[in-house]
């Protein structure tokens, strides 16, 4: 009987060290071979080489959609300006008028106390927003001259003008 426990334990510790020796043996082949990370890494570089052309022709329409944006965002707050004010601000107010209380005329009574923008935007090309109001009062203009600074010009040069939105 003593001799079968021992063939008994014997044959334990055999299976018990094959078990072992197999889980190491399979955690070392996990993993990814030199071959299948060559392989993504031309695919990724083909893909690179399809996408990053037409994303750097994107900046300049990004810029010009980001400029309009601004726009209707200066828009939407001298409109705010003007339901407390009864009056958009002067063109000698300007958008300043947005984040500090103008003085002169017309006079802003109902200027709301923390400002209608915390601070003004500039253009995407650095510059900033230009305004007008005509003499009648009603019409407002906020544009951008574009890349170039000047007005007229083409493309990502040419005006970018709240009339025109």
């Amino acid at each position: 009987m003593s001799q079968n426990l021992i063939y008994k334990q014997n044959l334990e510790k055999h299976y018990s060290h094959r078990q072992s020796y197999m889980s190491t043996k399979t955690s070392k082949q996990s993993g990814f071979t030199l071959i299948e990370i060559m392989i993504v890494v031309v695919i990724l570089g083909i893909l690179a080489s399809i996408v990053v052309p037409n994303i750097m022709e994107s900046p300049n329409e990004a810029r010009i959609v980001k400029a309009k944006q601004d726009i209707r965002t200066l828009e939407g707050a001298l409109n705010l300006y003007k339901l407390d004010n009864f009056n958009y601000p002067s063109t000698d107010q300007g958008l300043e008028a947005l984040v500090k209380k103008p003085s002169g005329q017309p006079e802003a009574k109902n200027w709301k106390k923390n400002g209608y923008m915390k601070k003004l935007p500039k253009d995407p090309w650095g510059n900033d927003y230009l305004y007008l109001n005509s003499s009648n009062g009603g019409d407002i203009r906020i544009f951008s001259y574009g890349a170039d600074g000047r007005k007229g010009g083409v493309d990502s040069a040419s005006d970018i003008d709240s009339l025109s939105l």
